[in-house]
């Protein structure tokens, strides 16, 4: 596994690659990673994620390995993925979404725990009612995330 660090408008953005695909994402630089990419997957990962955090990517592209999670988290993970950009659901609509309609608080705890943010967009799930609570990368961090896709989703519908 090979960490990349990129600065963006969150702050400090490490990405881990592993072969031809992105293993994990940390809020924050990893001590061991690099500042440049070293092979073609960590360059694609840092490119889609400037694409991405500059308002022009909407879907990543990368292909993505997720190293850990029990059977419940990794439905969790799958079904963020599925959210369009600019959109959110809450918990209990995700777990409704993987099967188990009182699971949205183990929903919240699948969010906490998923290994690689923002590329599996964790972000995009909120609390009922509309309520930003929770995220394992701050609350302002969510924020900004959501703020940029829905710039970017406004911009483009009113295109």
């Amino acid at each position: 596994m090979r960490w990349t660090v990129l600065d963006s408008p969150i702050g400090m953005f490490s990405v881990a690659t592993d072969g031809g695909s992105v293993c994990g994402a940390h809020f924050g630089p990893i001590e061991t990673a690099s500042k440049e990419p070293v092979d073609e997957a960590s360059r694609r990962a840092v490119a889609e994620l400037r694409a991405y955090f500059a308002g022009e990517l909407t879907e990543f592209g990368i292909p993505v390995t997720v190293p850990r999670g029990s059977e419940f988290e990794r439905a969790v993970w799958r079904e963020m993925t599925r959210i369009p950009y600019g959109e959110t659901l809450t918990y209990g609509e995700v777990a409704r979404l993987v099967g188990d309609p009182g699971a949205a608080r183990a929903v919240g705890v699948a969010c906490n725990r998923n290994p690689i943010p923002v590329i599996v967009p964790c972000h995009r799930i909120i609390g009922a009612g509309g309520k930003l609570v929770g995220f394992g990368g701050g609350l302002d961090r969510k924020v900004k995330l959501l703020e940029l896709e829905a710039g970017v989703a406004l911009q483009r519908a009113w295109s």
